[in-house]
Protein backbone atom coordinates (compact mmCIF):
# COMPACT_ATOMS: atom_id res chain seq x y z
CA UNK A 1 0.00 0.00 0.00
CA UNK A 2 1.59 3.30 -1.05
CA UNK A 3 1.42 6.43 1.08
CA UNK A 4 -0.74 8.10 -1.54
CA UNK A 5 -3.19 5.20 -1.62
CA UNK A 6 -3.52 4.68 2.11
CA UNK A 7 -1.46 5.19 5.24
CA UNK A 8 -2.42 5.19 8.93
CA UNK A 9 -0.91 8.67 9.35
CA UNK A 10 -3.31 10.09 6.74
CA UNK A 11 -0.76 10.83 4.02
CA UNK A 12 -3.29 9.74 1.41
CA UNK A 13 -5.47 12.73 2.36
CA UNK A 14 -2.72 15.28 1.64
CA UNK A 15 -3.37 17.29 -1.53
CA UNK A 16 -0.04 19.14 -1.61
CA UNK A 17 2.38 18.49 -4.46
CA UNK A 18 5.05 17.40 -2.00
CA UNK A 19 4.57 14.51 0.41
CA UNK A 20 4.14 15.95 3.91
CA UNK A 21 2.24 14.83 6.98
CA UNK A 22 -1.36 16.10 7.28
CA UNK A 23 -0.49 18.63 9.97
CA UNK A 24 2.04 20.32 7.69
CA UNK A 25 -0.16 20.15 4.60
CA UNK A 26 -1.71 23.23 3.02
CA UNK A 27 -4.87 21.33 2.09
CA UNK A 28 -6.47 17.98 2.91
CA UNK A 29 -8.88 15.78 0.96
CA UNK A 30 -12.24 15.90 2.76
CA UNK A 31 -14.20 13.36 0.74
CA UNK A 32 -16.79 11.42 2.78
CA UNK A 33 -15.75 8.01 1.47
CA UNK A 34 -13.43 6.24 3.90
CA UNK A 35 -10.19 4.40 3.44
CA UNK A 36 -10.34 1.01 5.20
CA UNK A 37 -8.77 2.16 8.50
CA UNK A 38 -10.58 5.50 8.80
CA UNK A 39 -13.54 6.66 10.90
CA UNK A 40 -16.02 9.40 10.01
CA UNK A 41 -17.45 11.57 12.78
CA UNK A 42 -20.66 13.62 12.63
CA UNK A 43 -19.44 16.81 14.31
CA UNK A 44 -21.54 18.62 16.89
CA UNK A 45 -19.01 20.97 18.48
CA UNK A 46 -15.52 22.31 17.87
CA UNK A 47 -13.22 23.57 20.60
CA UNK A 48 -10.79 26.09 19.14
CA UNK A 49 -7.26 26.23 20.51
CA UNK A 50 -6.94 29.18 22.89
CA UNK A 51 -3.99 30.79 21.09
CA UNK A 52 -5.81 30.55 17.76
CA UNK A 53 -9.06 31.98 19.12
CA UNK A 54 -7.31 34.90 20.84
CA UNK A 55 -5.50 35.71 17.59
CA UNK A 56 -8.77 35.70 15.68
CA UNK A 57 -10.33 37.97 18.31
CA UNK A 58 -7.43 40.44 18.10
CA UNK A 59 -7.51 40.48 14.32
CA UNK A 60 -11.26 40.94 13.92
CA UNK A 61 -12.56 43.79 16.03
CA UNK A 62 -15.64 46.00 15.67
CA UNK A 63 -15.66 49.80 15.63
CA UNK A 64 -16.04 49.87 19.42
CA UNK A 65 -12.87 47.80 19.86
CA UNK A 66 -14.70 44.63 20.89
CA UNK A 67 -14.27 41.32 19.04
CA UNK A 68 -16.43 41.12 15.90
CA UNK A 69 -18.07 37.72 16.26
CA UNK A 70 -19.44 37.69 12.72
CA UNK A 71 -15.98 38.37 11.31
CA UNK A 72 -14.43 35.67 13.51
CA UNK A 73 -17.04 33.19 12.30
CA UNK A 74 -16.36 34.05 8.67
CA UNK A 75 -12.62 33.69 9.26
CA UNK A 76 -13.05 30.17 10.66
CA UNK A 77 -15.32 29.19 7.75
CA UNK A 78 -12.79 30.56 5.27
CA UNK A 79 -9.91 28.66 6.87
CA UNK A 80 -11.78 25.35 6.85
CA UNK A 81 -13.03 25.84 3.29
CA UNK A 82 -9.55 26.71 2.01
CA UNK A 83 -7.56 24.08 3.87
CA UNK A 84 -9.97 21.22 4.49
CA UNK A 85 -9.09 21.46 8.19
CA UNK A 86 -9.12 24.04 10.98
CA UNK A 87 -5.57 25.36 11.17
CA UNK A 88 -5.09 29.04 11.92
CA UNK A 89 -2.43 30.24 9.45
CA UNK A 90 -1.06 32.71 11.99
CA UNK A 91 -0.70 30.47 15.04
CA UNK A 92 -0.51 27.10 13.25
CA UNK A 93 -2.88 25.66 15.84
CA UNK A 94 -6.41 24.31 15.65
CA UNK A 95 -8.27 22.64 18.51
CA UNK A 96 -10.40 19.50 18.77
CA UNK A 97 -13.99 18.34 18.32
CA UNK A 98 -16.91 16.40 19.77
CA UNK A 99 -19.22 14.28 17.66
CA UNK A 100 -20.84 10.92 17.03
CA UNK A 101 -19.26 8.07 15.10
CA UNK A 102 -21.05 7.85 11.76
CA UNK A 103 -19.07 5.15 9.95
CA UNK A 104 -16.14 2.89 10.83
CA UNK A 105 -13.81 1.43 8.22
CA UNK A 106 -13.38 -2.36 8.34
CA UNK A 107 -9.67 -2.08 9.24
CA UNK A 108 -9.96 0.65 11.87
CA UNK A 109 -8.05 -0.05 15.09
CA UNK A 110 -9.44 2.87 17.11
CA UNK A 111 -11.95 0.68 18.96
CA UNK A 112 -14.93 2.85 18.04
CA UNK A 113 -18.40 1.78 16.96
CA UNK A 114 -21.16 3.59 15.13
CA UNK A 115 -23.17 5.71 17.58
CA UNK A 116 -20.32 6.36 20.04
CA UNK A 117 -20.14 9.99 21.19
CA UNK A 118 -16.47 10.86 21.16
CA UNK A 119 -14.02 13.66 21.50
CA UNK A 120 -10.95 13.64 19.30
CA UNK A 121 -7.58 13.75 21.04
CA UNK A 122 -5.71 14.83 17.94
CA UNK A 123 -5.56 18.37 16.63
CA UNK A 124 -7.93 19.87 14.12
CA UNK A 125 -4.76 20.93 12.26
CA UNK A 126 -4.51 17.42 10.84
CA UNK A 127 -8.17 16.35 10.80
CA UNK A 128 -10.12 16.54 7.51
CA UNK A 129 -13.17 18.68 8.30
CA UNK A 130 -16.27 19.84 6.45
CA UNK A 131 -18.67 22.39 7.98
CA UNK A 132 -22.20 22.07 6.59
CA UNK A 133 -24.25 24.57 8.61
CA UNK A 134 -22.19 27.74 8.13
CA UNK A 135 -21.67 27.81 11.92
CA UNK A 136 -25.14 29.33 12.18
CA UNK A 137 -25.39 28.49 15.88
CA UNK A 138 -22.12 30.20 16.87
CA UNK A 139 -21.77 33.89 17.71
CA UNK A 140 -18.00 33.86 17.22
CA UNK A 141 -17.35 35.04 20.77
CA UNK A 142 -16.08 31.94 22.56
CA UNK A 143 -13.84 28.95 21.91
CA UNK A 144 -16.59 26.31 21.87
CA UNK A 145 -18.28 26.24 18.49
CA UNK A 146 -21.63 24.50 17.83
CA UNK A 147 -21.21 22.91 14.43
CA UNK A 148 -22.85 20.49 12.03
CA UNK A 149 -20.54 18.73 9.62
CA UNK A 150 -18.20 15.77 9.46
CA UNK A 151 -14.60 14.94 10.16
CA UNK A 152 -12.35 11.99 9.38
CA UNK A 153 -9.96 10.20 11.73
CA UNK A 154 -6.99 8.21 10.45
CA UNK A 155 -5.66 4.86 11.55
CA UNK A 156 -3.22 6.54 13.98
CA UNK A 157 -5.67 9.12 15.28
CA UNK A 158 -6.83 9.14 18.91
CA UNK A 159 -10.36 9.55 20.22
CA UNK A 160 -12.08 8.94 23.55
CA UNK A 161 -15.67 8.06 24.26
CA UNK A 162 -17.29 10.92 26.21
CA UNK A 163 -18.10 9.91 29.80
CA UNK A 164 -21.80 9.92 30.56
CA UNK A 165 -21.37 11.37 34.06
CA UNK A 166 -20.15 14.78 32.87
CA UNK A 167 -21.71 17.50 30.68
CA UNK A 168 -20.44 17.51 27.11
CA UNK A 169 -18.99 21.02 27.30
CA UNK A 170 -17.10 20.18 30.45
CA UNK A 171 -15.70 16.96 28.97
CA UNK A 172 -14.59 18.79 25.85
CA UNK A 173 -12.84 21.49 27.87
CA UNK A 174 -10.90 18.88 29.83
CA UNK A 175 -10.02 16.72 26.83
CA UNK A 176 -8.73 19.80 25.02
CA UNK A 177 -5.84 20.12 27.49
CA UNK A 178 -5.48 16.62 28.89
CA UNK A 179 -1.89 16.24 27.74
CA UNK A 180 -0.71 18.97 30.12
CA UNK A 181 -1.47 17.32 33.49
CA UNK A 182 -0.23 13.91 32.35
CA UNK A 183 3.18 15.22 31.27
CA UNK A 184 3.45 17.47 34.32
CA UNK A 185 2.82 14.49 36.59
CA UNK A 186 5.38 12.39 34.71
CA UNK A 187 8.09 15.03 35.05
CA UNK A 188 7.37 15.70 38.73
CA UNK A 189 7.47 11.97 39.47
CA UNK A 190 10.93 11.83 37.89
CA UNK A 191 12.19 14.31 40.47
CA UNK A 192 10.31 12.71 43.36
CA UNK A 193 11.69 9.34 42.29
CA UNK A 194 15.21 10.53 43.11
CA UNK A 195 14.17 10.81 46.75
CA UNK A 196 13.24 14.47 46.81
CA UNK A 197 10.20 15.64 48.74
CA UNK A 198 10.79 19.37 48.19
CA UNK A 199 10.12 19.63 44.46
CA UNK A 200 8.89 23.13 43.56
CA UNK A 201 6.48 23.42 40.62
CA UNK A 202 5.46 26.78 39.14
CA UNK A 203 2.57 26.93 36.69
CA UNK A 204 2.35 30.06 34.58
CA UNK A 205 -1.33 30.58 33.81
CA UNK A 206 -2.38 28.55 36.83
CA UNK A 207 -6.04 29.60 36.79
CA UNK A 208 -6.63 28.46 33.20
CA UNK A 209 -7.71 25.06 31.91
CA UNK A 210 -4.34 23.42 31.39
CA UNK A 211 -2.83 25.39 34.26
CA UNK A 212 -5.32 24.32 36.91
CA UNK A 213 -5.07 20.68 35.85
CA UNK A 214 -1.27 20.91 35.87
CA UNK A 215 -1.29 22.26 39.42
CA UNK A 216 -3.53 19.40 40.52
CA UNK A 217 -1.30 16.91 38.72
CA UNK A 218 1.86 18.32 40.31
CA UNK A 219 0.40 17.90 43.78
CA UNK A 220 -0.90 14.44 42.90
CA UNK A 221 2.60 13.45 41.75
CA UNK A 222 4.19 14.51 45.04
CA UNK A 223 5.38 18.09 44.54
CA UNK A 224 6.48 19.73 47.78
CA UNK A 225 5.36 23.23 46.79
CA UNK A 226 3.11 24.50 44.01
CA UNK A 227 3.14 28.09 42.78
CA UNK A 228 0.42 29.48 40.54
CA UNK A 229 1.26 32.53 38.45
CA UNK A 230 -1.63 34.63 37.12
CA UNK A 231 -1.79 38.00 35.30
CA UNK A 232 -4.13 39.93 37.58
CA UNK A 233 -5.75 39.95 41.01
CA UNK A 234 -9.15 38.64 39.89
CA UNK A 235 -7.55 35.40 38.72
CA UNK A 236 -5.39 35.32 41.83
CA UNK A 237 -8.53 35.40 43.98
CA UNK A 238 -10.09 32.56 41.98
CA UNK A 239 -6.99 30.40 42.11
CA UNK A 240 -6.47 31.05 45.82
CA UNK A 241 -10.07 30.03 46.54
CA UNK A 242 -9.60 26.81 44.57
CA UNK A 243 -6.83 25.65 46.90
CA UNK A 244 -4.80 24.26 44.00
CA UNK A 245 -1.61 26.23 44.71
CA UNK A 246 0.38 26.68 47.90
CA UNK A 247 1.23 30.19 46.76
CA UNK A 248 -0.45 32.40 44.17
CA UNK A 249 1.43 35.34 42.66
CA UNK A 250 0.51 38.03 40.16
CA UNK A 251 3.01 38.74 37.40
CA UNK A 252 3.15 39.58 33.72
CA UNK A 253 4.67 36.44 32.21
CA UNK A 254 6.04 38.51 29.34
CA UNK A 255 8.26 40.44 31.77
CA UNK A 256 11.22 38.13 32.42
CA UNK A 257 12.43 39.79 35.61
CA UNK A 258 8.94 40.17 37.06
CA UNK A 259 8.19 36.50 36.49
CA UNK A 260 11.53 35.41 37.92
CA UNK A 261 11.12 37.58 41.01
CA UNK A 262 7.53 36.49 41.60
CA UNK A 263 8.38 32.80 41.49
CA UNK A 264 11.54 33.22 43.55
CA UNK A 265 9.68 35.24 46.16
CA UNK A 266 7.06 32.50 46.46
CA UNK A 267 9.60 29.79 47.27
CA UNK A 268 11.34 29.26 43.96
CA UNK A 269 13.23 29.02 41.74
CA UNK A 270 11.12 26.18 40.43
CA UNK A 271 12.39 22.73 39.71
CA UNK A 272 9.59 22.42 37.16
CA UNK A 273 8.04 25.41 35.39
CA UNK A 274 4.93 24.76 33.29
CA UNK A 275 3.94 27.45 30.77
CA UNK A 276 0.21 27.38 30.01
CA UNK A 277 -0.52 30.92 28.83
CA UNK A 278 -1.70 31.72 25.32
CA UNK A 279 0.35 34.87 24.70
CA UNK A 280 3.81 35.12 23.08
CA UNK A 281 6.95 36.29 24.81
CA UNK A 282 6.95 34.16 27.97
CA UNK A 283 10.02 32.07 27.21
CA UNK A 284 12.68 34.18 28.92
CA UNK A 285 10.80 34.59 32.18
CA UNK A 286 10.04 30.87 32.39
CA UNK A 287 13.72 30.07 31.94
CA UNK A 288 14.82 32.59 34.57
CA UNK A 289 12.21 31.26 37.04
CA UNK A 290 13.64 27.74 36.78
CA UNK A 291 16.49 26.35 38.87
CA UNK A 292 19.69 25.00 37.30
CA UNK A 293 19.09 21.46 36.02
CA UNK A 294 15.38 22.14 36.25
CA UNK A 295 12.73 21.57 33.57
CA UNK A 296 10.54 23.96 31.62
CA UNK A 297 7.46 22.48 29.95
CA UNK A 298 5.93 24.62 27.21
CA UNK A 299 2.25 23.87 26.62
CA UNK A 300 1.37 27.12 24.87
CA UNK A 301 1.02 27.20 21.09
CA UNK A 302 2.12 30.83 21.33
CA UNK A 303 5.61 29.70 22.37
CA UNK A 304 8.56 30.54 20.14
CA UNK A 305 10.62 27.40 20.46
CA UNK A 306 13.57 28.95 18.66
CA UNK A 307 13.29 31.90 21.05
CA UNK A 308 13.28 29.52 24.01
CA UNK A 309 16.35 27.65 22.79
CA UNK A 310 18.33 30.77 21.95
CA UNK A 311 17.15 32.48 25.12
CA UNK A 312 18.38 29.65 27.33
CA UNK A 313 21.72 29.70 25.54
CA UNK A 314 22.04 33.46 25.91
CA UNK A 315 21.24 33.26 29.64
CA UNK A 316 23.66 30.36 30.18
CA UNK A 317 20.71 28.51 31.70
CA UNK A 318 21.24 24.81 32.28
CA UNK A 319 17.60 23.79 31.98
CA UNK A 320 15.81 21.02 30.16
CA UNK A 321 13.02 22.28 27.91
CA UNK A 322 10.15 20.06 26.83
CA UNK A 323 7.49 20.63 24.20
CA UNK A 324 4.09 19.50 25.46
CA UNK A 325 2.89 17.59 22.42
CA UNK A 326 -0.57 16.88 23.84
CA UNK A 327 -0.19 13.11 24.03
CA UNK A 328 0.84 10.89 26.93
CA UNK A 329 -0.57 7.36 27.19
CA UNK A 330 -3.63 7.43 29.45
CA UNK A 331 -3.80 11.23 29.45
CA UNK A 332 -7.55 11.53 28.92
CA UNK A 333 -8.51 9.19 31.74
CA UNK A 334 -6.01 10.84 34.08
CA UNK A 335 -7.34 14.34 33.39
CA UNK A 336 -10.91 13.18 33.95
CA UNK A 337 -9.92 11.57 37.25
CA UNK A 338 -8.31 14.84 38.37
CA UNK A 339 -11.48 16.73 37.50
CA UNK A 340 -13.77 14.29 39.29
CA UNK A 341 -11.58 14.14 42.38
CA UNK A 342 -10.73 17.81 42.79
CA UNK A 343 -13.43 20.37 43.56
CA UNK A 344 -11.01 23.22 42.92
CA UNK A 345 -10.31 22.11 39.34
CA UNK A 346 -13.95 21.41 38.59
CA UNK A 347 -15.03 24.75 40.01
CA UNK A 348 -12.63 26.68 37.77
CA UNK A 349 -13.73 24.73 34.69
CA UNK A 350 -17.43 25.16 35.42
CA UNK A 351 -17.00 28.87 36.12
CA UNK A 352 -15.23 29.29 32.79
CA UNK A 353 -18.04 27.51 30.93
CA UNK A 354 -20.70 29.54 32.74
CA UNK A 355 -18.88 32.75 31.87
CA UNK A 356 -18.68 31.73 28.19
CA UNK A 357 -22.37 30.87 28.09
CA UNK A 358 -23.23 34.23 29.64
Amino acid sequence: MSARNGDPTGLHRVLDDTLVLPQAAQRLDTRRELWPDEVRIRVERLNLDAASFRQLERTHTAADGRPDGDAVRRAVLDIVAARGKMQNPETGSGGMLVGTVEEVGPESTLGLTVGDRVTTLVSLTLTPLVIEDGLAGWDGLDEQVPCDGYAVLFGRSIAAVIPDDLPTGLSLSVMDVCGAPALTARVVREYVGTGRSDVVVAVVGGAGKSGSLSLAAARDAGAGRTIGVVPHQAEADLLTASGLADRVVVADARDPLALRDAVTGAGGPADVTVVCVDVPGCEGGAILATADRGTVIFFSMATSFSGAALGAEGLAADVRMLVGNGYVPGHAAYAMDLLRGNDGVRGLFERRLTHQDA
